[in-house]
């Protein structure tokens, strides 16, 4: 456990190393044995093919399938590396079996949105029951649907907005495999991880399993009863250490700030270079003054919080090894776990449980008067809060739009953010991320289809209608000029007027795309008129003469 700072410097060295805690389990079910992620099974043909970059997207050899024991592979290594004419790529490719790289999501051509996405869920939808052997890929019972490209797993927030999509799409019974995976996940591990790779149990990422399982519940209240156990069970993962914080202390992802107040941080057990970015990782911790394994676990921390990376987490937006992001409690972070403390509460009710019930509204009625109390900014909207500072942190993002979201504003507040978010964060294309223009694809000028959803259902909720519609009509807008153009849907697009895919961050940008997807639809079923202009914009263009290249 670690208290909180008191002077710049130290009092940051304070939260980062007192928390340093590498050797930390991963959580996990009783049955369950943790298997050995690719950098420590294989470390040393690991370390030199990533060196080497033999791969320009790294994840490909995290996600690479060793033909035979990592001993054996490792031995072979170690006996030919220093062998006259030794090739590197030789050796990876007789000993690995190599994922396809490249977009998987080709479907026949179609004129309106919706057509094209029905037509993406099948090539988007995988199963994993029994996996290869050594291969990083952690099973699941049920099919799933994987956002596409790069990502070639499940991802746990993306498929909140994804199970939305299949929704609309009526593809119903797939939405519930999703959630039975998810409940699984927990089952196995003791929470959800960042996605079914072995390297991913570190970490978590936004906690919308409560949103999945009232999506769920929107036919059969009963849903939310019968997935209790999995909603306590994540629940306690983030705030395991919980109880036993003095004020000012801190372990793991539970924060008691210094007048009581328990919030919560994103965290990863781990603090070396991630698997899937490892380089990258290299150079930005050589690139700073700080530990490596502060920057490491800053960098994971990131990754958990699903904006990897944005001048959210940075002290200097334009300096990735500055990144802060265990020593800052977020807004939607917080903002989701009242909402699962919230519809713990109900399951229990509904149960017949009624002291379960009350000790859950107790603790979600708590969270609620910390968000207000800390995460709140004097110049009008919901910011994060800087533990070495002891403040709200200055700049609105489009986190500002979670506790709309959740339903924690109070009117007043909601308004007031709203005023500022369409001041700062409106864009030709969409709800920016943020208004700092940095190289993170967590910035500007990106917009992301997650953050549309939650913007949209936040300022509806609060009476905020015009808002809300033109952050639709702009962002679904975008998305239909790119496809008529592209005959794709991406993972993030630009938000300028040049209404384009997006940019930054450590990878190209990737089609499929999962979340794009369900937002796109989701938006559509709350204004059908938006998608009849889409259809206009998309039909148009499939009349167009293709033009010679």
């Amino acid at each position: 456990m670690s208290p909180f700072p008191r002077s710049a410097i130290g009092g940051l060295l304070a939260v980062l190393l007192a928390t340093s805690c590498a050797s930390t389990p991963v959580t996990k079910g009783a049955d369950s044995q943790t298997p050995p992620t690719p950098d420590v099974a294989w470390p040393q043909t690991f370390e030199a093919v990533q060196a080497a970059w033999l791969f320009e997207d790294q994840k490909l050899f995290a996600d690479a399938v060793p033909r035979s024991p990592p001993a054996a592979i490792e031995a072979a290594f170690a006996a030919q590396r220093a062998q006259p004419g030794f090739d590197l790529r030789r050796f990876v490719d007789a000993h690995f079996a190599m994922p396809p790289s490249g977009p998987q999501t080709q479907v026949e051509r179609h004129d309106t949105l919706r057509a094209h996405i029905d037509a993406l869920w099948p090539q988007l939808t995988r199963t994993s029951p029994t996996p290869a052997a050594h291969d990083s890929l952690l099973p699941l019972p049920q099919p799933y649907v994987v956002p596409g490209g790069r990502f070639r797993e499940i991802y746990y927030w993306d498929s909140y907005f994804t199970m939305r999509g299949l929704v609309e799409s009526g593809e119903a019974e797939l939405s519930r495999q999703m959630l039975d995976n998810f409940a699984h996940l927990i089952d196995t591990w003791g929470h959800i991880p960042n996605g079914n790779r072995s390297y991913y149990l570190s970490r978590s990422q936004p906690p919308f399993f409560s949103h999945m399982v009232m999506l769920e519940a929107r036919d059969d209240p009963a849903v939310a009863v019968r997935y209790l156990p999995q909603l306590r069970r994540e629940h306690a993962f983030w705030m395991d250490g919980a109880d036993a914080l003095a004020p000012g202390e801190a372990f793991r992802r539970a924060v008691r700030l210094h007048d009581g107040s328990l919030l919560n941080r994103y965290w990863d057990d781990r603090d070396v270079p991630r698997p899937e970015s490892f380089m990258q990782d290299r150079e930005t911790a050589e690139a700073g003054r700080r530990p490596h394994a502060q920057v490491w676990r800053d960098l994971r921390a990131g990754a958990e919080s699903g904006w990897d990376y944005s001048s959210r987490w940075l002290d200097d937006p334009m300096r990735l090894e500055t990144i802060r992001t265990t020593a800052i409690v977020p807004v939607d972070l917080n903002s989701l776990l009242h909402r699962l403390e919230a519809t713990i509460a109900t399951a229990c009710r509904e149960s017949g449980d009624a002291a379960c019930a009350s000790h859950y509204t107790a603790l979600a009625d708590a969270r609620r008067r910390a968000l207000e109390t800390h995460l709140w900014h004097q110049d009008g909207y919901y910011t994060d809060y800087d533990l070495e500072r002891r403040a709200p942190r200055a700049g609105i993002t489009a986190a500002a739009l979670f506790p709309l979201y959740a339903g924690i504003a109070t009117q007043e507040r909601a308004q007031a953010t709203a005023r500022i978010a369409r001041r700062e964060l409106l864009a030709p294309g969409g709800l920016l991320t943020t208004p700092v223009n940095s190289g993170q694809q967590w910035d500007a000028p990106n917009v992301w289809a997650p953050l549309q959803g939650v913007a949209v259902d936040g300022l509806q909720r609060h009476g905020e209608d015009a808002l809300a519609r033109e952050i639709a009509a702009r962002f679904t807008g975008n998305v239909a000029t790119l496809f008529a153009r592209e005959h794709k849907l991406v993972e993030k697009y630009d938000g300028d007027g040049a209404l384009q895919g997006g940019g930054g961050g450590e990878y190209s940008l990737q089609d499929g795309f999962g979340w794009s997807n369900g937002v796109v639809l989701s938006l559509f079923a709350r204004y059908p008129a938006l998608e009849r202009d889409a259809d206009r914009v998309t039909r148009a263009a499939a009349r167009q003469p293709a033009r010679a290249d």
